[in-house]
């Protein structure tokens, strides 16, 4: 079997005004979405990030992989590296951490290896699980995913009202999660910090816990706290919070947090590549990482990473960014058959009020989706979905993810400097 035709299609679905340190959500979120053709007829579905750097990259690398073994992932990714040789910088935003050349050659690799996985399966007649080497679990817990936010965006004639509501204060927090919760059944919350003073933050954290007495709990201000400003929070939540995710910047930083606060410290902007291991493991930075297939550079190496954190006692959860439902079938797969994933994953996708995949595979029932039993992925593509978001991209104005902008539209000189205190 051999790669005929890569297609890839830019696409914006509806996300909801979702605030965090860096301002607030686009009325739209990008993706980008791959088909990638075989001389068999099969076809392998990838996502990843719809940013213009990424889909120009993508492009780059998509019409040099025709002729090559879906099963030939060291293939896969040596083309790769010859196409994009040093090609740092995709990512646009800083809540996965830094820009690298590692990242960069991760990333894409990510969507194109998604794909061949599914090819895989497809041509096997197995599902992806089975490939990462057979079930430990059947269903995949997920976390209640928790955000400040206004009511709407910044007025917008074409956008729909968006049917979350306003939620800038405890009480609204804790209205989001009993939504959350009543609709999905979520076991565990975490909280997007970085919006709110962190004493703020602490309190509705408090808030919760009162509310939700038995859900683990999670709060992350996005590396938005000095280091005293972390450990002043963490001593008050002593004894509350599941793990404190990236309270504050770097490796250094966080380790000096580490050894005044109590709970785990967990990260996925401060090690976010193989070669951020070994120093934070040598100052004992993080306790928790929150892997990403998408910038780990995809499921054989999230595996590697688990077998990392695995031999030096580090716990492992899954990051989540606003994905659509080919990325929640891979992560599924990908948690399903990894021992070490011992927390609950982290996702987006109950703000999704649109998807490019058929519905009827992926639903959330006490908190935890159900491994796909179909080959590859299991989940189809929705062509007439695809072509609506397609021409959605082409509408929405904006080619590259931006807080800043939509959160100066209604808050003018707000300033995104961090640490913010």
């Amino acid at each position: 079997m051999k790669l005929t035709e890569v297609v890839i299609t830019p696409i914006a679905m509806k996300d909801p005004p979702l605030r965090n340190i860096q301002g607030v959500h686009q009325p739209y979120a990008l993706r980008s979405i791959l088909q990638v053709h075989t001389d068999e007829g099969l076809t392998g579905l990838g996502e990843t990030y719809g940013d213009l750097a990424i889909l120009t990259a993508l492009r780059g690398v998509g019409p040099r992989l025709a002729g090559l073994d879906p099963f030939d992932l060291n293939g896969l990714e040596r083309i790769i590296r010859e196409t994009l040789g040093s090609a740092a910088g995709l990512a646009t935003h800083g809540l996965v951490g830094e820009a690298s050349d590692e990242k960069t050659l991760a990333t894409v690799l990510s969507a194109f290896e998604v794909a061949c996985w599914d090819l895989q399966g497809k041509a096997l007649g197995r599902p992806v699980v089975e490939l990462l080497g057979g079930k430990v679990r059947d269903r995949v817990p997920y976390s209640g995913y928790l955000f400040f936010k206004p009511a709407t965006h910044t007025p917008d004639p074409g956008y729909p009202a968006d049917a979350w509501g306003e939620a800038m204060d405890a009480e609204g927090i804790v209205a989001q999660a009993r939504r959350m919760v009543g609709s999905h059944g979520f076991k565990s919350l975490k909280l997007k910090g970085g919006v709110l003073p962190p004493q703020d933050e602490a309190d509705v954290i408090l808030a919760l816990r009162d509310a939700f007495p038995d859900h683990p709990l999670r709060l992350d201000p996005n590396a938005g706290w000095t280091v005293a400003s972390s450990v002043a929070v963490g001593k008050k939540l002593e004894g509350v919070l599941e793990y404190l995710e990236d309270p504050t910047a770097g490796i250094e930083g966080m380790a000096e947090v580490a050894r005044q606060v109590s709970m785990p410290l967990a990260t996925n902007m401060c090690v976010t590549a193989f070669s951020h291991l070994p120093p934070a493991v040598r100052v004992d930075a993080v306790q928790v990482v929150l892997s990403d297939h998408h910038f780990w550079g995809g499921l054989r190496r999230s595996r590697e990473l688990a077998a990392i954190c695995r031999t030096w006692g580090i716990g492992l959860s899954m990051h989540s960014n606003s994905h659509l439902g080919i990325s929640l079938a891979a992560m599924t797969h990908l948690a399903g058959a990894t021992p070490e994933l011992t927390y609950d994953c982290d996702t987006h996708y109950p703000y999704l009020v649109e998807d490019v995949v058929q519905a009827g595979v992926l639903e959330f029932i006490d908190g935890a989706v159900a491994v796909p039993d179909g080959p590859g992925l299991g989940v189809e593509l929705d062509l007439d979905s695809l072509g609506r978001l397609a021409e959605q991209y082409e509408k929405c104005g904006f080619d590259t993810r931006d807080d800043i902008t939509p959160m100066l539209a209604v808050q003018p000189g707000w300033d995104p400097v961090t640490p913010r205190w």
